[in-house]
C-alpha cells in the first residue's frame, strides 16, 4: 500500500524538527540539524510512501510541537498514526503515562507492561519511537538515574528534561 505522507520542517531551540502526517494523524516527528538528513531518514522509514512537502498544511502541528518545546508542562496532544509491534505499542503507551517533569527507568517501564525481564527490549522500543516528543522516550533513564542514549542526542534529552523539570517546579 502506497501511503501519502505530508511533511514539513521548522526550526526550534532543539534544532530542526520534521513532522510527517498521514490522513489519520502524525506518523513521524524527527529532530536533527540537517534538512537533507531528516528527509533521508523519513524516506528510509517509509520507503513505500509518497512524500509531499507541505509546510503550510502542517502549521497546526508545527504550532503544537513548538509550543510543547517552549512550554513542556502544557503537554502535547496530537492525533497519532504510529505503526509498531504489539510490544512497542505497549511500551509507547506506558511512556505516554510518564508525566512531564518525571522520569522512569527502562526496568520501571518493563515492570509496568508486565514484562519485568525486558529492559533491553524496552530500550529498543524507545529507540524505534517514530514520534519524538509525542511519545516521551526522553523521560526514560537508566536505573541509576543517569541519562543514557537518546536517538535524538543526549544533549536534546538533557534539555527536554531540564525544561520539563523547570515547568513542573512552577506548577508545584
Amino acid at each position: 500500500m502506497n501511503t501519502k505522507l505530508h511533511y514539513g520542517l521548522f526550526e526550534s531551540s532543539l534544532g530542526r524538527v520534521l513532522i510527517a502526517t498521514s490522513a489519520r494523524g502524525v506518523r513521524s516527528i524527527l529532530m536533527g540539524e540537517s534538512v537533507a538528513a531528516l528527509t533521508r531518514d523519513l524516506a528510509r522509514r517509509f520507503p513505500a510512501a509518497t512524500l509531499v512537502r507541505d509546510d503550510a498544511g502542517l502549521a497546526r502541528e508545527f504550532e503544537r510541537v513548538a509550543g510543547f518545546i517552549a512550554a513542556p508542562g502544557c503537554g502535547l496532544e496530537l492525533s497519532l498514526d504510529v505503526q509498531g509491534t504489539e510490544f512497542q505499542r505497549r511500551v509507547w503507551r506506558a511512556l505516554r503515562g510518564i508525566p512531564a517533569g518525571s522520569t522512569a527507568s527502562y526496568a520501571d517501564i518493563a515492570r509496568r507492561i508486565a514484562a519485568p525481564k525486558s529492559s533491553r527490549a524496552v530500550a529498543q522500543a524507545c529507540g524505534a519511537n517514530p514520534v519524538a516528543l509525542a511519545i516521551p522516550c526522553h523521560r526514560v533513564v537508566r536505573s541509576d538515574g543517569a541519562l543514557s542514549g537518546y536517538r535524538w542526542g543526549v544533549a536534546r534529552k538533557r534539555a527536554l528534561l531540564a525544561a520539563e523539570s523547570r515547568a513542573a517546579g512552577r506548577r508545584a
